[in-house]
């Protein structure tokens, strides 16, 4: 038996395939050279992290313009083309989730780095993003994982006690502030170590 009743979600890199690279891929620019300062000195992932918090996206794609107009083009690209970063589901993830939800009675739950502006996008495309019982979306609460303001959001608003809640995050800044809050949590590296972990948590399904 089981000292859980909650199991927090992730949402990118655990439950959807998710990356710039799917639309800056090795075609997109000339070089991979190019490519990968585009990524790491220009539109970087902390940059997309700001717009997950909140910031509005149209206001950003115009201030990175004008910071860096020789690439306007690709600049803009990032957001218009962004649905073509949602590579699908990770299958894997997902019947794992649809069987810990048929086979127990936990409430689960999605806390997630998610620009609210472009969230809709993921749940009119994915079915699975509606059997939560509740969804935490930094850009609508305008913070973000790994401050522990916006764990605490969740746990507040659905009752849920850390001891009691099980984190999974594949981003291991994000899974340390959970633990730090008394979560435990699982640094995701694919839904077998995943499924494994679980069941040494006696969660069984």
């Amino acid at each position: 038996m089981t000292r859980f009743n909650t199991i927090i979600f992730d949402l990118g890199g655990v439950l959807v395939d998710w990356s710039p690279a799917y639309v800056f891929n090795e075609n997109y620019f000339d070089s991979i050279g190019k490519r990968d300062y585009f990524l790491s000195q220009i539109c970087t992932l902390d940059w997309n992290e700001q717009q997950d918090a909140g910031y509005p996206v149209a206001k950003a794609v115009e201030e990175k313009v004008t910071a860096f107009p020789e690439w306007e083009k690709d600049i803009r690209v990032y957001y218009d083309r962004w649905p073509e970063m949602l590579k699908g589901p990770i299958d894997e993830t997902v019947e794992l989730f649809r069987r810990l939800k048929k086979n127990t009675g936990l409430n689960f739950y999605a806390l997630t780095n998610w620009s609210a502006e472009l969230f809709p996008v993921a749940l009119e495309r994915f079915d699975f993003l509606h059997w939560f019982d509740g969804r935490v979306v930094s850009g609508a609460e305008k913070m973000r994982k790994p401050f522990p303001e916006f764990y605490q959001v969740l746990l507040d608003r659905y009752s849920v006690n850390p001891v009691e809640a099980i984190f999974i995050d594949d981003n291991l800044r994000n899974v340390t502030a959970a633990e730090n809050l008394g979560i435990t949590s699982i640094h995701f590296q694919n839904a077998d170590q995943l499924e494994k972990r679980l069941v040494e948590l006696q969660v069984n399904f």
